[in-house]
């Protein structure tokens, strides 16, 4: 059993090396032209983020295994990993606490407009003539609309938290569906109802730009929107256009439709003052780390044993 980890370097926590790995190489980092060579001999691959395509599967015999030191699986060939039977395992649910809270202090800092006022205190609170500064209206959370789009791990911890702190939170039935299932509202009216629309859905054809032009214009002036799931969710150049014409009230994002971004992304010049871009990091708290690692240890273990868990792409056992 040779293991090999693509991309060690966007662990906080290393993972432990079982004892049973014969093999076992820790990369930092891996470019997806070298996805081949860095596993042409491994049985088992763990990747956060490095793709692993069809086009690299088909020359990886040896590769019987994947494990994602994550939750989605976007950057794997679900497919073609079935049709080569090799089992494909995620660690889900391990970051519903650390995402969720990061949302919902998003939520504060845009709504309580935190960013201007810590501006406003270091250059204009010494010379005021009042104990006091104001800025920008502030706006209370409690009483607000919540609109959460995923109803998985991540989205219903954030709809806890959200309620706890007085919000009504709705959840959004997917775009274009006609009837709403029980506990869902039609996609387009939880984006007129809400205050704050937060994305915790997986990257799909389907959901690619998921909120563009159509849909910035249908929500209320003012709202604000939060997403920490998937960078191709969002149509950043209609956003930046929503924000700076004033209609969106200000967005957070962990997550960016090319990570590492070009240093001309242009989110990244946007001097808006409501808008707040974090590194994809919102899962990365501590306990969601240590969480992690227990999940891709535990995923190991059980393949090693022949019952693999977690597995996202049931294969044959042919």
């Amino acid at each position: 059993m040779n293991v090999v980890i693509l991309d060690a370097g966007t662990l906080p926590i290393p993972i432990a090396r079982p004892a049973w790995a014969t093999g076992w190489v820790d990369r930092l980092a891996t470019q997806p032209r070298d996805v081949v060579d860095a596993l042409r001999d491994a049985t088992i691959a763990i990747t956060n983020k490095v793709p692993i395509r069809r086009a690299d599967l088909e020359r990886l015999p040896r590769l019987r295994f994947i494990c994602l030191a994550a939750t989605g699986f976007d950057c794997v060939d679900i497919d073609a990993c079935r049709e080569r039977g090799i089992a494909v395992s995620n660690v889900p649910g391990y970051s519903a606490q650390s995402v969720s809270e990061w949302v919902i202090a998003s939520i504060f800092a845009l709504r309580r407009k935190l960013l201007e006022y810590r501006t406003l205190a270091f250059e204009k609170w010494a010379s005021s003539q009042s104990f006091c500064v104001h800025g920008a209206p502030i706006l209370d959370i409690a009483g607000t609309t919540l609109g959460i789009v995923g109803r998985g791990a991540i989205g219903q911890a954030t709809a806890r938290l959200g309620s706890a702190i007085g919000m009504n939170v709705i959840y959004a039935e997917h775009r274009g569906r006609a009837d709403a299932r029980e506990g869902f509202l039609p996609f387009e009216e939880v984006l007129r109802r809400c205050d704050v629309l937060s994305l915790h859905c997986p990257l799909t054809d389907q959901t690619q730009n998921l909120i563009g032009k159509n849909e910035l214009a249908s929500l209320k002036p003012g709202a604000m929107l939060v997403n920490s799931a998937r960078g191709g969710l969002i149509d950043t150049s209609e956003l930046l256009d929503a924000l700076t014409s004033g209609r969106l009230g200000g967005a957070a994002l962990d997550v960016l439709p090319k990570e590492p971004p070009d240093i001309t992304e242009r989110l990244l010049h946007c001097s808006h003052r409501n808008l707040i871009v974090t590194p994809h990091i919102s899962w990365a708290a501590t306990n969601g780390a240590w969480r992690l690692n227990q999940g891709v240890g535990e995923n190991l273990n059980a393949y090693n044993s022949g019952l693999p868990i977690n597995v996202v792409n049931r294969v044959s056992k042919a």
